[in-house]
């Protein structure tokens, strides 16, 4: 019997087989999937901001998108993981108001989207699928062993990546 694990925003979760991670109400946030097939373990984080670097009040390291991966990736290696064997997949970064300016402060969503991979390629860690974008909220839930991430949206149904 497996359990599903809520991620919240601005947190963050690790899981091994049959547990399923879950996170709700992805806006503008990225919700990142990292999973080692061969452990089945796989890891979850609800980024809400690019970078901590700009922000004071920057204690929660599954808030930012530099922090929280980098956390993903030692808290899945202390339960078994092996670094080298870990991909991702992400799933949000809409742009859920449209605003009057083309300001970039107002693309939160495309640049948490940004800011994920490039700390995905820093750490070099495969980005094998993504669901980006649009102006929609995406649930998510991921699967260990198989990888498997379903995308559910209103109005747009569920897909898997």
């Amino acid at each position: 019997m497996h359990k599903i694990i809520k991620v919240g925003m601005a947190d963050l979760n690790i899981a091994k087989a049959p547990d399923i991670l879950t996170t709700l109400g992805l806006g503008s946030c990225v919700g990142i999937a990292l999973y080692d097939n061969r452990a089945a373990i796989i890891g979850l984080a609800h980024i809400m901001l690019p970078s901590s670097k700009q922000i004071k009040n920057n204690e929660n390291k599954a808030k930012f998108a530099d922090t929280a991966i980098e956390l993903l990736v030692e808290d899945m290696c202390k339960a078994g993981s092996l670094r080298s064997r870990i991909v991702a997949k992400i799933a949000g970064g809409a742009q859920m108001f449209s605003f009057g300016s083309n300001s970039d402060i107002m693309k939160i969503g495309e640049r948490n989207t940004i800011a994920t991979k490039e700390v995905l390629k820093e750490l070099n860690i495969p980005l094998l699928a993504e669901d980006t974008g649009g102006n929609y909220g995406r649930t998510i839930e991921v699967y260990p062993g198989t990888g498997k991430l379903l995308v559910k949206t209103i109005g747009y149904g569920i897909k898997e990546i």
